[in-house]
């Protein structure tokens, strides 16, 4: 059984744009599969489906036997620790600490009334500071997320995640708000803690040369739909154009 199933998920938002098509993809064991496509081509919302930040309309999301889709609030919310979410715009909190933040990954395991007082098990604050040094940000724990750079910003985000223990992370678009060479850097860490720690990453991007460069395999979305799925050693110019041709 695959890690991650992904089974005819198809959603249309209430503004009428149809999103999703009834998209298929699986994921096994410690995989990084590319989602590659335009801007608009249904990426994000997949990644979103996948947790539910974003509901879809019809099909099923299985994560390791568990149908995510049938789940209820409680039940989600137990289940989304699996999944470590790393966004394009980073979504940090601005008015807390880098130290902090990375905490807030621990918040669907440490209950509320920790969260509200940011109480803070000590094992976690000492795993929070390990991966902030990880990640390559631990002289920048004290400062305020508003205070960093988008490269910084990303890392916090990469460390977060890590502090869920997830089974798979989910990573959109995660360098477009950076410059080429800060994207590079946070790729290249992204892509060496999925090999060290065995962790699979589904990844949306439009960039075919990030795609090509970090992936197993490369998933080719076009208006909602999947083009093609093929190991990214076999995906040529003509799959390629396929997506990237606005005609067809």
């Amino acid at each position: 059984m695959a890690l991650l199933e992904i089974s005819q998920i198809r959603k249309t938002y209430a503004t009428g744009e149809v999103a999703l098509r009834g998209v298929d993809i699986s994921l096994n064991g410690e995989e990084v599969v590319a989602v590659l496509g335009l801007s608009g081509s249904g990426k994000s919302t997949l990644l979103r489906c996948i947790n539910r930040l974003v509901e879809p309309d019809s099909g099923t999301v299985m994560l390791d036997g568990v149908n995510i889709t049938k789940l209820n609030k409680s039940a989600l919310r137990k289940a989304r620790r699996n999944m470590g979410m790393i966004f394009q715009e980073f979504n940090l909190v601005e008015r807390l600490t880098v130290l902090e933040n990375v905490l807030s990954g621990t918040l669907g395991s440490s209950g509320t009334l920790r969260s509200i007082f940011r109480a803070f098990k000590p094992e976690d604050v000492k795993r929070g500071m390990a991966l902030c040094a990880r990640v390559g940000i631990i002289d920048h724990i004290r400062k305020r997320a508003d205070q960093l750079s988008g490269g910084q910003r990303q890392r916090v985000g990469i460390a977060r995640a890590l502090m869920q223990r997830p089974k798979i992370l989910l990573v959109d678009e995660p360098t477009s708000s950076l410059d080429p060479k800060i994207g590079a850097e946070v790729m290249d860490l992204m892509s060496s803690i999925s090999k060290e720690d065995g962790i699979p990453m589904l990844i949306s991007v439009h960039d075919v040369q990030l795609a090509k460069k970090y992936s197993d395999r490369i998933v080719g979305l076009q208006n909602g739909l999947k083009i093609f799925d093929d190991r990214t050693a076999t995906v040529d110019s003509e799959s390629l154009d396929r997506i990237y041709d606005m005609a067809s």
